[in-house]
């Protein structure tokens, strides 16, 4: 394979080998970036002196380096990233449907990473792989964790993995993060199924966890799930369409006191093994993520894709 599988069009291998070393990390590919810009920059200033021709050549090298890395940067997501890496993977991985076009949505859970670790070894360009689902990836967790803030862990598994990346990256240690990448991937996907297996949509899957506490019966789980999704219709309904509800303290007030009394309510809160205590905790966790999430109605957080059932 004499190019990386990411490469925006084909650049020259020149290109591949710098990019790939300019990505060795993420600080790394950020220092380079910065000073490639230095060097545009410094390069325009020079606009008028005969000498600027004599640099052009190392200039426009430069730019095209900087431009396939923001090419990179650029990428939608993780299934675009995999559709890229098709060359690589297309005997290491099955698709849900038979045959494969440039629109399949690549199934990250049937990869046979056994098989995946041997193509990945030809892969001429490993840093900037790596580097470029890193990006994917954080772009999604972000999201997810705006989504909803008990999505923590997930963030720290990350953090694990790109710690022990950085400490040593040598080829064995770059092959196991790209691999590990990839298994993050898909729990990333079965998180986001998680809704669906609860009967609810992401939205009220974030009131729900915050509210949840251990050791409930079944029926009082039930009952949760429909305090989660009421309360939040109703204050979509009603306290959330006040324009800028954020901005004036009495508009918060009023959002805070509604969480509490659903909450608190014998008809509409949450199951009376609740302590009046634990009533006040859930509903402040309730009201910050609400703070957040919803400076309007519908929330910039949640696509309509992920909204209702």
């Amino acid at each position: 394979m004499s190019s990386s599988p990411l490469a925006p069009d084909t650049p020259p291998s020149s290109c591949v080998t710098t990019r790939n070393s300019a990505s060795s990390n993420g600080e790394s590919r950020k220092r380079f970036e910065i000073l490639c810009r230095t060097v545009f920059s410094k390069f325009k200033a020079c606009f008028g002196d005969d000498r600027q021709h004599e640099f052009r050549a190392d200039r426009d090298s430069i730019d095209i380096v900087y431009k396939s890395l923001q090419k990179d940067t650029q990428l939608a997501d993780i299934t675009e990233i995999i559709q890229k890496l098709h060359t690589v993977i297309d005997e290491a991985i099955e698709t849900r449907t038979q045959g494969r076009d440039d629109d399949t949505i690549y199934d990250i859970s049937k990869i046979d990473f056994d098989r995946l670790r041997q193509e990945f070894q030809r892969t001429a360009a490993p840093n900037t792989t790596v580097q470029n689902l890193r990006a994917a990836i954080e772009k999604r967790l972000n999201r997810l964790i705006a989504q909803n803030p008990l999505r923590t862990d997930f963030q720290e598994h990350y953090h694990q993995i790109v710690r022990e990346y950085n400490q040593e990256k040598d080829r064995v240690t770059i092959e196991k993060t790209f691999e590990e990448l990839l298994r993050f991937v898909n729990e990333l996907d079965e998180e986001q199924k998680r809704a669906i297996r609860e009967g609810l949509d992401q939205e009220s899957l974030a009131l729900y966890d915050l509210l949840m506490k251990p050791e409930l019966t079944p029926k009082e789980i039930g009952q949760i799930k429909q305090v989660a999704v009421e309360l939040l219709s109703t204050l979509k309904d009603e306290r959330l369409r006040v324009d800028q509800w954020r901005d004036k303290e009495g508009t918060r007030d009023a959002v805070r006191s509604a969480i509490f009394d659903f909450l608190y309510s014998d008809k509409t809160g949450l199951p009376t093994t609740y302590s009046e205590d634990e009533i006040r905790d859930r509903s402040e966790k309730v009201f910050q993520h609400v703070f957040y999430a919803y400076p309007t109605v519908p929330s910039p957080l949640y696509p309509a894709s992920e909204v209702g059932m």
